[in-house]
């Protein structure tokens, strides 16, 4: 059965106004948000982008969506799970400095912002899977507590996924620092000599004394790591690069930690992507990130599987290309949305209803 997927256009070069009055049109004549019900407490998943990042959701464009959320007299806190590497998002104090920076404030979006501290026992909470792979997850506690969920996403490139989107900002997004490092800890950078500078950057961020340099070149000890890409992070040339050989494992513990969080939110959960400002990385990179496609505009779904199905045929339409195969070649996003549907997560034929 065919999944429904609304869907607006967004040009380059349209200001503010112009996005937002697509917005409010989507969301008006889809009605995705009528499942909110008076006093639900609503979680609204974003992802604040890092510091020096550009390509993260606006925040005049989540006050549409949380204006949406609280006219049903519903509650809402903005969202996010602390990250693995370390950048200004490690710890839920910085993190929320860092949102505050970015624009999320209660002021500009309407709602306050809730970081979950994965230090504190009550903010974390183990949901049992039973997958593949990933037996039991370890998952920030708010996006299990709620009672409705609205993930908004920004579509882009990938270095281990090929794009990310919907089952991204889910899977890996809502994870705890142990859970993210449970979905890389298969994943160990190699070194490309010919871009290293031997600044020394990565060795002097590693937490586990993994990296040495050496003749003026970063060596990694592989069998110190643990995957947790700080060192990806800071390299100012990009010569600490993800093993991309072990993407295939990353993509299916994504989907299977998406299990963990959605599988208790059934009919209480919708997906908005934001296919602006593609880039050919994710928003945690705060380094260069070059723009990959033109915007093509805004979805919305019921249906993780769908919507980033949705979108990723609609980005590579208007691409000409598979671009996203063409920014990372040995990484096929699709292989996420097959396991997913496999999960029952969703599915990969859907009904495009253009508004």
């Amino acid at each position: 059965m065919k999944s429904k997927v609304y869907f607006v256009a967004v040009n380059d070069g349209n200001d503010a106004a112009a996005v937002n009055k697509q917005l409010n049109k989507l969301l008006a004549e889809s009605r995705v948000l009528d499942f909110i019900r008076k006093e639900d407490k609503v979680g609204v998943k974003v992802h604040f982008g890092e510091e020096g990042n550009t390509g993260f959701v606006r925040p005049h464009d989540l006050r549409v969506i949380c204006d949406g959320i609280r006219s049903k007299g519903a509650s809402a806190l903005l969202s996010d799970a602390n990250t693995l590497y370390r950048g200004r998002r490690l710890n839920s104090k910085e993190h929320l400095a860092l949102a505050y920076e970015h624009g999320f404030t209660k002021e500009a979006v309407g709602i306050d912002i809730f970081i979950p501290d994965d230090n504190k026992k009550e903010d974390v909470i183990d949901i049992s899977v039973g997958g593949k792979l990933i037996k039991t997850a370890q998952i920030a506690r708010f996006f299990i507590d709620i009672d409705a969920l609205v993930t908004v996403s920004h579509f882009k490139g990938h270095i281990l996924t090929g794009f990310g989107g919907a089952l991204k900002n889910i899977g890996m997004g809502c994870a705890t620092r142990e859970g993210k490092l449970a979905q890389h800890c298969d994943v160990a950078p190699v070194v490309y000599a010919d871009k290293c500078t031997g600044c020394g950057e990565c060795a002097i961020i590693c937490p586990a004394g993994a990296i040495q340099i050496k003749n003026k070149k970063s060596v990694l000890v592989r069998k110190k790591c643990i995957g947790c890409a700080s060192c990806i992070a800071v390299c100012p040339s990009m010569a600490m690069f993800i093993d991309i050989e072990s993407g295939d494992d990353v993509q299916q513990k994504i989907a299977e930690y998406s299990l963990a969080v959605l599988k208790s939110k059934k009919g209480k959960v919708v997906f908005i992507n934001f296919a602006v400002r593609i880039n050919q990385e994710c928003d945690c990179w705060g380094m260069e990130n070059p723009r990959i496609a033109p915007d093509v505009g805004i979805f919305a779904s019921s249906d993780p599987v769908s919507i980033d199905k949705a979108s990723f045929d609609l980005v590579n339409e208007a691409c000409g290309k598979n671009i996203f195969k063409e920014a990372h070649p040995k990484q096929d996003g699709l292989n996420l949305l097959k396991y997913a549907q496999d999960l029952g997560l969703g599915s990969l034929d859907y009904d495009l209803i253009k508004l």
